[in-house]
């Protein structure tokens, strides 16, 4: 019995060591230099290629190395097993890290005077009022972007699939009440699961339901957000600015517009970044609990996405 890494955007030397000290005597093996393929009973999984688990024919158990599965759902060849993901305390402490430093650059207009900075144009302005912030999609992290903003004072409001209830934030769900999530929101931040309902979600249409003079931060998935819309709605000033942290192609081509936008602050999808130790924590006591029969940590509905 071992388990395959099948992680082929970066190095795994020390994933595979650390894992090694957690299962000592368990096989971790990096893909494609799996020696017995048959011998596999757990996969773990980022960003695969097709068919490449094909010849595991024991897989009992699939596990995602970060907190998203949209990469690992894509792949048609993907065997109908029990799927789980990260779920990682400093992941959401890095995600509020980031937000937290996000909506004060945008409170100070650190935007504006950057620009100012360049045309070389001394001119002070008092910080803007964002007052009230929208967060869609509430998961684990949506729902503790929320709470932690609602606890700074600002108005909050909440967008998901399903009714959710949180103290201090206005809870919305559904299509019909997406534009009452939004409408009087100063800032939007993006936190939703990638799925076939949300590909594109922030669409033409959508934009258009935001107040004018909104920003825009998407920390979730680029292909949530029509990319050719918000460059459109940025120059006509509808939305006076976007950070984003996610793209439908990374890293980001060198031709893309976003680059120049004078309006987009970029990051290169470091807002929350899996650490390992939490991630071979989760993953050895699933390898645990599959072996033994137990149902996984932090399961998957594959049919849902999330």
């Amino acid at each position: 019995m071992s388990i395959a890494l099948v992680i082929p955007d970066r190095k795994l030397d020390q994933l595979q060591q650390k894992l090694q000290q957690q299962l000592p005597g368990v096989a971790i093996e990096i893909w494609p230099d799996v020696q017995e393929p048959e011998a596999v009973t757990m996969a773990v999984l980022w960003r695969q290629p097709p068919g490449c688990l094909s010849q595991m024919s024991n897989l009992k158990a699939l596990q995602s190395f970060g907190a998203g599965v949209d990469n690992i759902l894509i792949d048609p060849t993907l065997p109908d097993l029990p799927l789980a993901r990260i779920v990682d305390p400093m992941l959401t402490q890095s995600m509020l890290q980031y937000l937290q430093g996000v909506v004060q650059h945008y409170q100070l207009r650190l935007d504006e005077f950057s620009a100012q900075q360049r045309k070389q144009i001394w001119k002070a302005r008092s910080p803007r009022k964002l007052q009230f912030i929208c967060v869609l999609g509430l998961g684990e992290l949506g729902q503790a972007v929320a709470s932690h903003f609602a606890g700074l004072g600002f108005v909050v409001s909440g967008w998901s699939a399903s009714q959710k209830t949180l103290a201090g934030v206005q809870c919305f769900a559904g299509e019909t009440a997406f534009s009452d999530a939004v409408g009087d929101a100063d800032l939007v931040i993006c936190l939703l699961p990638l799925t076939a309902l949300t590909e594109n979600l922030l669409d033409q249409q959508r934009m258009a339901l935001l107040k004018p003079g909104v920003i825009l931060v998407n920390v979730a998935r680029g292909a949530i957000v029509d990319d050719l819309a918000l460059l459109q709605n940025l120059d006509s000033g509808h939305i006076a600015a976007a950070c984003l942290d996610v793209f439908r192609t990374e890293p980001l081509p060198t031709e893309h517009p976003f680059w120049q936008h004078p309006a987009i602050l970029l990051t290169p999808h470091i807002s929350a970044v899996t650490n390992a130790d939490t991630a071979v924590a989760q993953i050895a006591e699933n390898y645990r609990r599959s072996l033994a029969g137990l149902p996984l940590l932090n399961l998957v509905c594959q049919q849902r996405g999330y």
